[in-house]
C-alpha cells in the first residue's frame, strides 16, 4: 500500500527535484503539496507549487496549499542560487484557480483525513506544521511522522556560520514543531552534504522530450552556474531529494534517537539546532537524528527516481 504523503515546500529548484520523483513513485500517495516562504517569498512559493504539478501534469493531482500569513515570511530567502524566481528564471506560466485553500489548512485536512497514516515531508521552514498545530492541537498525536530537511548536528550552518537555512528563517516555529509530540525524523546538512552530484549528473536527467526533462535540465543547468559563482563549487547539493530518499529509502540510512531544539534568540546562533549528547544526559529523547548515509546509493535513488519520473512523462 502507497504511503500517504503531504510535500510541505518552498520552490526551489532541489524542491522542485523531489516533487517530480515523489509525485511519480509508486510507493507513495502524494495527498498534498503545501508552500511556504522560503527559498523564495511566500507569494512565489504558493506559484511555483502550481507550476509544477502542472507541468509534470502527475497521474493523480495532489491538493495544493499556498501561503496564507504575509506576517509569516522569513527574513532571508535563498534567490541567489535559484534565480529571482525560484526555478531558474524559467518564468513558468500558471492557470487561475478562484477558490484557494491555506496550507496550513489542507494538512489538517489531510491528516484528519486519515490520522497515523500521513507522512509530512518538510522541506522548507516549518512555518505551515507550526501553524497547523496551533490550530489543531490534537493534530501532532495524528500524523504518523515528521521528516524534516533541516538543522545541522555538528553546528555548522549554511546561512549562517551556525544555522542551517530552514531552521533559520523561522526559529520560532521550528522549535515549536520540535518540542511537539510528533514522531519526528531530522535529515541535517550533515548528512545531505554528503551527497555530492557532479557535472555527470546532468547526463543522466530525463531526456528533454519528456515533460520531466524539460523542466529539470534548465533548472540544473541554474544550480550549477549558481553554485559555481556565488560557492565556487563545482557539485551541487540536492538537499529536498535526499530527504525524500530517506522517506522511501530509510535503511540506507543510520540513525540516533537525540534530544534536540533551536536557538531562537542567540545573536550569533539564532536558528541552530542544538543536541544534547551527553553521555549522562537526563533529556529524553525527541527525534531521530539521521547520522550516518550511504552515498552512492541514495544518489543512484536520486538518478533511477528522475529516470522513472522521464519515462513516465515521456
Amino acid at each position: 500500500m502507497a504511503r500517504k504523503l503531504i510535500v510541505d515546500c518552498d520552490p526551489g529548484i532541489d524542491d522542485a527535484v523531489a516533487l517530480c520523483m515523489a509525485l511519480f513513485d509508486p510507493r507513495l500517495d502524494v495527498v498534498a503539496v503545501t508552500a511556504t516562504g522560503g527559498n523564495i517569498p511566500g507569494a512565489q512559493a504558493s506559484r511555483n507549487v502550481q507550476a509544477l504539478i502542472e507541468r509534470l501534469d502527475p497521474p493523480r493531482y495532489p491538493r495544493i496549499g499556498i501561503v496564507s500569513s504575509p506576517k509569516s515570511a522569513p527574513h532571508v530567502d535563498a534567490r541567489f542560487i535559484h534565480g529571482d524566481d525560484g526555478l531558474g528564471n524559467q518564468s513558468l506560466d500558471v492557470s487561475v484557480h478562484h477558490h484557494r485553500h491555506a496550507a496550513d489548512k489542507v494538512i489538517i485536512d489531510e491528516v484528519r483525513a486519515a490520522p497515523h497514516e500521513v507522512t509530512l515531508l518538510c522541506l522548507g521552514p516549518l512555518t505551515n506544521i507550526a501553524h497547523a498545530f496551533q490550530r489543531d492541537p490534537e493534530l501532532p498525536n495524528l500524523v504518523d511522522r515528521l521528516v524534516i530537511m533541516g538543522g545541522s548536528v555538528c553546528g555548522i550552518g549554511n546561512i549562517t556560520p551556525t544555522a542551517e537555512f530552514n531552521i533559520y528563517a523561522d526559529p520560532i516555529s521550528a522549535q515549536q514543531v520540535f518540542q511537539s509530540r510528533t514522531t519526528k525524523t531530522l535529515v541535517p546538512l550533515d548528512i545531505t552534504t554528503q551527497i555530492k552530484l557532479t557535472l555527470d549528473f546532468k547526463v543522466d536527467l530525463p531526456l528533454d522530450t519528456s515533460r520531466a526533462g524539460q523542466l529539470l535540465h534548465p533548472m540544473v543547468n541554474f544550480v550549477f552556474r549558481s553554485y559555481h559563482q556565488h560557492l565556487g563549487q563545482e557539485s551541487i547539493h540536492l538537499h529536498d531529494a535526499v530527504a525524500l530518499v530517506a522517506v522511501v529509502n530509510p535503511e540506507l540510512f543510520q540513525s540516533s534517537d537525540i534530544f534536540g531544539q533551536v536557538e531562537t534568540r542567540g545573536q550569533l546562533t539564532s536558528g541552530m539546532t542544538v543536541f544534547d549528547r551527553r553521555p549522562q544526559s537526563h533529556a529524553s529523547p525527541n527525534m531521530e537524528v539521521m547520522t550516518e548515509v550511504d552515498v552512492m546509493a541514495v544518489t543512484n535513488c536520486i538518478v533511477r527516481g528522475l529516470a522513472h519520473a522521464g519515462r513516465l512523462t515521456g
